[in-house]
């Protein structure tokens, strides 16, 4: 068991002190603590592990033995304390080897714990005898080092206003763990004194916990009380009481330990009384831990930085300031800065954990696979084939790829198909001489429409089919693709009119020949050649020389195609069969042995991602299985020179995950997606109960479109279940809980399609569309994907009304 001791005071450690010290401290009598206090270094959070064998009882007092250093807590600048006062009850007063470390008097009376080490030099001189003379020079070393760290703060504020600088004011906060058991005849208490003027109180507890639904008749579970009294004063006569109640469930079998979070608003800085109770059938002992910080700020204000930042990130991406990959790096930045603000700055470790590696590995395997497939020249052999499927005519031909993306999404991953499909589509395009951008942008759109049409397609319905909670409310596999995938077949099959009336106006052929189109990427080759030799010698000097020579003999060339080019642009290819006949000839498969290990490595690659999927058994992710594809076909294909299939792996795209990965979670932390959930369920609650289904029904489907669109969908669904399944138990309310899973489901998909960081597909295909030179704006892709979102939503929409409301299905 750790005993946590807080102090609201750091005080920094002498340099004499340090060099005489460097070792493990010992704890110290009051005389000896007060006369070498330059020596002491109070840090806030430290614990001490007890020993239960040094353990005694004696004189109405728990004396307890210890070796380590124990922190001195200031704790409000006149009243001094040593430890925290705990406060508990117990049914015996028997001391055993199997006691609890901590026993309290029968009456609830406040202990008082003395600390000393016999060992030290000095004696057991206790600890009420210095006390007067440790306060005193405590309060003198406090005045002291107040003065210096004044001093120090105000030599930086003019500095202070840079992000880095101001981030790293702040320090991190590793807060130890109580442990702590509990019964169902023993309960645990503590008073938290070292509040201050805090907003806040955030209490993390780890436990056997279940999550999710609650059943209070049959099912065992923990109820944490969290108490604060307001003692009258000038300004209030009568005592002001506040009581959160927190239950959390236990899982059946006591296995996975769940870390759960929840955030208390306290009225000021008087103490806090903190309860954990169990509702247990037998009399087992569940063991948990338990920390809480203050924070500084409210959950508006939080909740108001947390949209200032999210907006700043799209303010840089909209207008192109920056590279996307540097405005979420900037945007992670200043969210773990206004994380510190508050009092929550996360430790290097944890921002590290918050990084999805999973959908990292996936990603960088499947960007190699995609390499190595390329050189076989498969893609330029779909190309022409997919040209010859359409006879020659392009919107055709464009439906057929949508058509077969969204196929695919239903049942693969929606990054993998589109880092399958845009190799093809840009290769087509150049063929045919046609703008990627345009078909590779309706192609991403509807591999998000196709994705939402089973439980494996898109996270949020994985996470949807994967909750316990809602497989005993019916919502498994089966019923969720059976529902879906009717309601995605409608809005499929709509959306392509839709679409082309988007592209009426939008000429998809280039306006030069393929001839110049070929000869600027030529010219944008050998720049880049040219720019990348550094002339650290005379004949490297003579090599750049000569290749921006080259440049300029075919930019002049150029320049005379210009001049005699007469602008045709041709809505259709009339003479579509001579030219797939001499793009055969040109476009065909260059190694047939290398095409013959990558289909089948690619092979068994898709079939494990279907296996992962049905399969339980298989106990390896998506990432697992990608990285492995890889390096198998790594070591088939014997590649010698590895850089360059490091070279074609997208790194700003990986790049700017792991940023918006760390971004999400600290907006997260900030209660900004708690804050949306919070505030449409009392929307909810305050629609007459005549049309509240409806209501229900279309707000958290536009809800969730519009938060799916600006954030990642995947923590918006995650936190949204409980908050919709909260809401159906609620007696008041009165609403079916399928209706409102199946308008989240939709509106998480689909929403993906507003902007261009609103879907992982989206940003992968950006970014290797970006790399073969074709890449598109966020308003490129957003004058195109937010409409076709609104279409799909009221499309979605007028579905969930027409089954739930009109035809009474899932009720």
């Amino acid at each position: 068991m750790y005993l946590e001791n807080k102090t609201s005071l750091e005080i920094e450690m002498s340099q004499t002190a340090s060099q005489g010290h460097q070792g493990r401290s010992s704890l110290r009598s009051p005389k000896a603590v007060a006369g070498n206090f330059g020596e002491l270094c109070l840090l806030e959070g430290i614990s001490e592990r007890l020993d239960t064998q040094k353990l005694q009882q004696s004189a109405g007092q728990c004396v307890i033995h210890t070796e380590g250093f124990v922190p001195i807590r200031q704790e409000d600048g006149k009243n001094f304390s040593a430890v925290n006062i705990l406060r508990g009850k117990t049914n015996s007063a028997n001391l055993t080897e199997r006691s609890p470390l901590l026993r309290f008097s029968q009456d609830d009376s406040i202990t008082y714990m003395t600390l000393h080490d016999p060992s030290f030099v000095g004696g057991e001189e206790p600890w009420n005898n210095g006390s007067l003379d440790v306060e005193r020079r405590y309060r003198l070393g406090s005045e002291v080092t107040s003065l210096s760290l004044s001093h120090s703060s105000s030599s930086e504020n003019v500095s202070s206003l840079k992000l880095p600088l101001f981030f790293s004011m702040y320090p991190d906060r590793d807060n130890p763990w109580r442990m702590l058991a509990v019964s169902s005849t023993e309960s645990f208490s503590m008073n938290v004194t070292d509040f201050r003027d805090n907003a806040l109180l955030k209490l993390q507890v780890a436990g056997p916990f279940a999550g999710g639904m609650i059943d209070l008749t049959t099912q065992e579970y923990i109820l944490i009380q969290v108490e604060q009294t307001e003692q009258p004063g000038q300004r209030r006569r009568r005592t002001q009481q506040v009581t959160h109640n927190w239950t959390i469930p236990l899982h059946a079998e006591r296995s996975d330990q769940i870390v759960e979070t929840k955030t208390f608003e306290m009225l000021n800085s008087d103490p806090i009384a903190i309860t954990i109770q169990a509702f247990l059938q037998d009399n087992e002992v569940v063991p948990l831990s338990m920390t809480h910080q203050p924070l500084y700020v409210s959950v508006e204000t939080q909740v108001a930085i947390a949209g200032i930042i999210l907006a700043g990130v799209y303010v840089l991406i909209i207008f192109e300031i920056v590279h996307r990959t540097l405005a979420a790096m900037l945007g992670s930045l200043a969210a773990l800065a206004a994380l510190s603000i508050i009092g929550n700055r996360p430790s290097l470790v944890t921002v590290v954990e918050w990084i999805d590696y999973e959908t990292l590995a996936l990603l960088f395997g499947m960007m190699v696979l995609v390499a190595i497939f390329s050189e076989t020249g498969f893609f330029d052999y779909c190309a022409v084939k997919a040209y010859q499927l359409a006879r020659g005519r392009v919107w055709p031909m464009i439906i057929i790829l949508c058509l077969i993306a969204a196929i695919l999404s239903a049942f693969l991953d929606n990054v993998t198909t589109m880092m399958l499909f845009t190799p093809v589509t840009i290769r087509l395009c150049e063929v045919l001489n046609l703008d990627p951008r345009h078909v590779l942008i309706a192609e991403v759109i509807f591999t998000n429409i196709g994705g939402a049409a089973t439980a494996v397609g898109d996270p949020p319905n994985v996470i949807i089919v994967s909750n316990q909670d809602l497989r005993r409310e019916g919502i498994d596999f089966a019923s969720f693709t059976g529902y879906m995938f009717l309601g995605i077949c409608l809005v499929l099959f709509t959306s392509f009119p839709f679409l082309r009336m988007l592209y009426w106006n939008k000429k998809l052929y280039n306006k030069e020949s393929i001839e110049i189109v070929e000869l600027k990427h030529e010219i944008l080759v050998w720049r880049q050649t040219a720019q990348r030799i550094n002339p650290a010698s005379r004949e490297e000097t003579a090599v750049k020389c000569l290749l921006m020579q080259k440049v300029l003999n075919l930019e002049s060339l150029l320049r005379n195609m210009m001049k005699t080019f007469q602008r045709q642009i041709s809505q259709e290819d009339k003479n579509w069969e001579q030219n797939i006949q001499e793009l055969q000839k040109k476009h065909r498969i260059t190694d047939k042995v290398l095409l013959v290990k990558c289909v089948s490595v690619l092979g068994v690659v898709i079939f494990m991602f279907f296996l992962n999927s049905f399969v339980p058994s298989i106990h390896l992710d998506l990432g697992w299985i990608a990285i492995l594809g890889a390096l198998w076909l790594l070591v088939l294909a014997d590649i010698q020179d590895f850089e360059i299939i490091l070279h074609r792996v997208e790194w700003a795209t990986l790049l700017f995950f792991a940023g918006l990965f760390v971004l999400m979670e600290a907006l997260a932390q900030l209660q900004l997606i708690d804050y949306i959930g919070e505030q449409t369920a009392l929307l909810i609650k305050a629609v007459p109960e005549d049309q509240r289904l409806a209501i229900a029904i279309i707000l958290v489907m536009w809800v969730s479109a519009l938060a799916s669109s600006l954030i990642d969908n995947i923590p918006f669904t995650a936190t949204m279940i409980p908050v919709l399944i909260n809401l159906s138990q609620d007696a008041d309310v009165n609403l079916p809980v399928k209706p409102l899973i199946f308008a989240l489901a939709m509106g998480a998909c689909l929403g993906g399609n507003g902007t261009l960081i609103g879907a992982s597909a989206n940003v992968v295909c950006a970014g290797i569309a970006e790399q073969h030179g074709y890449g598109f704006s966020f308003m490129e892709f957003f004058k195109l994907g937010f409409p076709m979102m609104i279409m799909t939503c009221m499309i979605g929409m007028c579905y969930l009304l027409a089954t739930h409301i009109g035809l009474g299905w899932n009720m």
